[in-house]
């Protein structure tokens, strides 16, 4: 039995070793291909990497080899979900706003607790909030467990911890409202009244054009843009969480 565990162990230690080096080997083939201006293989390395195991880097080469192929809008996506990794890609950032004046496009227009929620990367606030919760639940309990004379520095440690916490709660709300953002894939995308291919136009909207997922219909969601509020097919619009 003992024997049987150890074998399974080593499997997942060599499955979770085969992982990253074929997502290390796709990464490389995509910037191999991106050296030699093959932009169509290198976009399906890097996408195929990125798929595997998110990463900024990763992502931010995806959206370069896209913009060479003239797909801004999936640029600007892959550029974007690189920054909701890592808020401190400064080189998707340069890209971001290269091509949003190339484009003429906006960014987002984000609301001051989602400001405040891209400061760090998405993952960093659960931890913070999870560290403060339980200083302040330790220094506020612990002294009475082991019966300890309360000293001034243990109420000074849950008064800060708590402190913390209630502080990165408007993150996390800025961390799901930013979650429903996306952005627009293909030129000219018919923004329509109705969930149906025969709906009227309201308007076509240009690649890159942010907007805000509200809710799914069959093949077309509902967004709302700083333009209006109408149906798009699910394949002309991509949100800004990798995962999503």
């Amino acid at each position: 039995m003992k024997s049987t565990s150890i074998a399974f162990l080593v499997l997942l230690a060599r499955a979770a070793c085969w992982g990253a080096d074929s997502t290390a080997s796709l990464f490389q083939q995509g910037v191999e291909a991106y050296r030699a201006g093959d932009y169509v293989r290198a976009s399906t390395d890097f996408h195929k990497a990125a798929a595997r195991r998110p990463a900024s880097g990763t992502l931010q080469n995806f959206g370069n080899a896209q913009w060479q192929q003239g797909e801004t809008g999936r640029a600007i996506l892959a550029w974007e979900q690189a920054l909701w990794l890592d808020p401190f890609n400064r080189s998707a950032r340069g890209n971001l706003r290269f091509a949003r004046r190339t484009a003429q496009l906006d960014a987002p227009d984000l609301a001051w607790y989602e400001v405040v929620s891209s400061w760090l990367p998405v993952n960093s606030w659960a931890w913070i909030a999870g560290l403060s919760f339980w200083l302040a639940i330790a220094m506020t309990m612990l002294p009475s467990i082991f019966r300890w004379r309360k000293a001034a520095w243990q109420q000074a440690g849950a008064a800060l911890g708590l402190a913390i916490f209630l502080l990165s709660v408007p993150a996390h709300l800025g961390v799901d409202c930013r979650s429903r953002i996306g952005f627009v894939l293909q030129k000219e995308t018919s923004l329509r009244l109705t969930p149906t291919d025969e709906a009227q136009v309201i308007t076509r909207l240009p690649s890159g054009e942010p907007g805000r997922f509200e809710r799914m219909r069959g093949r077309f969601v509902l967004i709302r843009t700083g333009r209006s509020l109408g149906w798009v097919q699910q394949d002309e619009f991509g949100l800004t969480c990798p995962n999503n």
